[in-house]
């Protein structure tokens, strides 16, 4: 897997695919670099540190946030905002903000693994639970942020050709014969896991709450599948670039890109009646900002997401914000849908990750050609 890492992007927002100008580095290349810088001992971190946890005058300090693959447009220009307000409290301290983006699951292993990320930013909560189950974040995680630490949201729609020409206006359509599908794959990313629930949900909700006929559904769906992406970013290049596909199942905030974006013109978006609700938690990974001395400073980062600015941000790039008077000012861009949390359909996601995602599980028995 290649992780990209970029420095802060303080010029004006561009598109992905326009601008090549974002540094690339290889996960190998980051991981050498990082490791130099964490190679200080823990003396040398809590030097750097004031008694009450804050900077020292005239600290450097340097972040690396490990984030999902389609979360890189909103991080890019989060970072700047988040470093204007952090110099603002700490006038005698500078901050960097390093980014690594892929699919949430491989980054998840990735820190697990050794990757010194200080904060994990990721679209479902199995991610950061086995950061929790390695040591790596605190166990109240959840209770160190608002809202379960989940700062935005987003739901999974449909992205499809110019004026629609398949027709397609709800699940149910995504079972029509000859359909050709592009989404994320399941075994490995967060993107396409909530794309195989929302349609499982969609079936529970559809044939009240009865197994078989919403098995029955997601196989007829997962029929025509064309391609399986390693990411939701790469989901998207493959049916907006290549032009492979007639509908691609993906996250709100990445079709609204596409749509107003790079693919403008070419593709609309169809909001099906019911789909399911993801969640994007944010954890510290606390044994290595207290190796690195860098504690306070991850939290400020995961604080200042729940600002005004930083809302307003998630709104204007497609994402719905927690903190609900700002999601209520954005109700032209972000319409109403109705939704349903995946803990709340089928269990903790640990049962989730073990039902329908283990080798075995509920997926592979229903995809046709189901990737490994």
């Amino acid at each position: 897997m290649t992780s990209y890492v970029a420095g802060n992007q303080l010029g004006k927002p561009t598109s992905p695919y326009k601008n090549k100008a974002l540094s690339v580095l290889s996960i190998a290349g980051v991981a050498m670099t990082l490791g130099l810088a964490g190679c200080s001992n823990s003396e040398q971190a809590d030097s750097n540190v004031a008694a009450d946890g804050t900077a020292a005058a005239g600290q450097n300090i340097e972040l690396l946030n490990v984030s999902y693959d389609v979360a890189r447009d909103f991080y890019k220009d989060y970072n700047p905002l988040f470093i204007e307000h952090y110099k603002a409290e700490n006038p005698n301290s500078n901050i960097t903000v390093n980014q690594s983006h892929g699919g949430s699951s491989k980054q998840a292993l990735s820190v697990a693994n050794g990757l010194q990320a200080d904060v994990a930013t990721m679209n479902q909560g199995s991610d950061i639970e086995l950061l929790e189950k390695r040591g790596l974040v605190e166990a109240d995680w959840e209770e160190q942020f608002p809202d379960n630490a989940v700062p935005f949201t987003s739901t999974i729609v449909f992205l499809v050709r110019k004026d629609n020409p398949k027709n397609i206006k709800d699940w149910q359509d995504l079972t029509q014969p000859g359909l050709e599908i592009v989404m994320a794959n399941p075994k490995v990313t967060g993107n396409g896991r909530y794309a195989f629930l929302g349609a499982y949900g969609y079936g529970l909700h559809a044939f009240n709450n009865e197994e078989a006929p919403a098995k029955n559904y997601v196989k007829e769906m997962l029929k025509n599948v064309k391609v399986y992406e390693n990411g939701g970013r790469a989901a998207t290049t493959t049916f907006v670039q290549r032009g492979i596909g007639d509908v691609l199942v993906t996250f709100e905030n990445e079709a609204n890109l596409a749509a107003t974006d790079f693919g403008k013109g070419q593709v609309d978006i169809i909001y099906p009646k019911y789909s399911i609700k993801s969640e994007s938690p944010v954890a510290i990974v606390k044994a290595v900002t207290d190796k690195k001395g860098t504690t306070a400073a991850a939290k400020a980062y995961l604080d200042y997401l729940w600002s005004e600015p930083a809302q307003q941000l998630a709104a204007d790039l497609y994402l719905r914000p927690s903190v609900k008077s700002v999601l209520d000012k954005n109700g032209d861009k972000l319409p109403p849908i109705d939704t349903f949390r995946p803990n709340d359909a089928f269990g903790s996601w640990d049962e989730i990750m073990g039902t329908y995602f283990s080798d075995g599980g509920v997926f592979d028995q229903l995809a046709i050609n189901a990737p490994q």
